[in-house]
């Protein structure tokens, strides 16, 4: 694996850990801009998770998009759909995300999402088995198959629920 096209892995952390994700619409936003991006063929999707506070995930660009203008797509479409949201139905929850900002009003994701890249086979598989693992460890279910918003489903053979995850193997 060449530099370029390597595998990463991606952590993304609501403003000041809140729960903003809790609701299922919005980590439906995050499913929908995922699909979006691997439709459009910007990114390979190798596996995810998403938590009530953050997200992770295993993508790779693709040869016609760099990683880092996808990443900024992602944040700046996931960040304007839930914002459309909380200002026609949750202007009370709008308002624990107003920053004193230039160059924004509202700021749901935190700055300098974490990214490291993945060299090996070896560590895509130690990564993947850390975000399966993350709501089990946050006492949202039992397995890391019963949890929905994860690819832990499609890497025990039980189905990609959403239509957009490509086995690294």
């Amino acid at each position: 694996m060449t530099i370029e096209n390597c595998p990463q892995f991606y952590t993304a952390t609501i403003l000041d850990w809140k729960t903003l994700l809790f609701q299922e619409s919005y980590k439906l936003i995050i499913i929908e801009s995922l699909q979006y991006l691997v439709k459009a063929e910007r990114v390979i999707v190798y596996g995810y998770v998403i938590m009530d506070n953050h997200i992770h995930i295993i993508w790779k660009p693709t040869l016609l998009y760099s990683l880092k203008h996808t990443q900024l797509s992602f944040m700046k479409f996931t960040a304007q759909r839930i914002k459309r949201d909380l200002e026609n139905n949750h202007r009370d929850v709008l308002k624990q995300f107003l920053v004193a900002s230039k160059d924004r009003t509202y700021q749901f994701w935190q700055r300098n999402a974490l990214c490291i890249d993945l060299y090996s086979n070896a560590i895509i598989e130690q990564k993947l088995k850390y975000i399966h693992q993350n709501p089990v460890k946050a006492g949202m279910c039992g397995s890391s198959v019963d949890y929905k918003f994860s690819s832990a489903r499609f890497y025990e053979g039980l189905g990609d629920d959403f239509g957009f995850l490509t086995d690294f193997r």
